[in-house]
């Protein structure tokens, strides 16, 4: 199974995203930051799953987005990535896309917002 995963410190906020996933028929795994969601992704794959679409914060404890996109990008370079953050800055959206972030949605969103940015990157 191809698994988005969530990757935001604030529950309320994987939980709106999460639902509106899965209201599209969209499975869910969640994690609370950077480190979180890269083990959870080697779980998956160990398991035989995989990522499907990765949605990160910027913002969060432990590591951050754009730690994360660094990290995961040593691995895995096709997999998208979308940022959904508070962060509108051109030099954090620049940052981000160099390191291969794919998209960029900036909170507070509408959950169509987010739906439309995620059926453009998973076909």
């Amino acid at each position: 199974m191809n698994y988005i995963m969530v990757i935001d410190d604030s529950p309320t906020i994987r939980m709106s995203i999460g639902i509106s996933i899965e209201d599209q028929g969209y499975p869910v795994m969640n994690a609370e930051d950077g480190i979180d969601g890269l083990k959870k992704i080697c779980e998956l794959k160990n398991n035989g799953d995989d990522v499907a679409l990765c949605i990160t914060d910027i913002n969060m404890p432990n590591m951050d987005g754009i730690e994360f996109i660094r990290e995961f990008r040593k691995t895995d370079r096709f997999t998208p990535i979308l940022v959904l953050t508070t962060e509108s800055g051109s030099e954090k959206v620049q940052e981000g896309k160099e390191l291969g972030a794919s998209g960029w949605v900036v909170k507070p969103f509408q959950p169509v917002e987010l739906i439309g940015a995620i059926k453009k990157l998973i076909k």
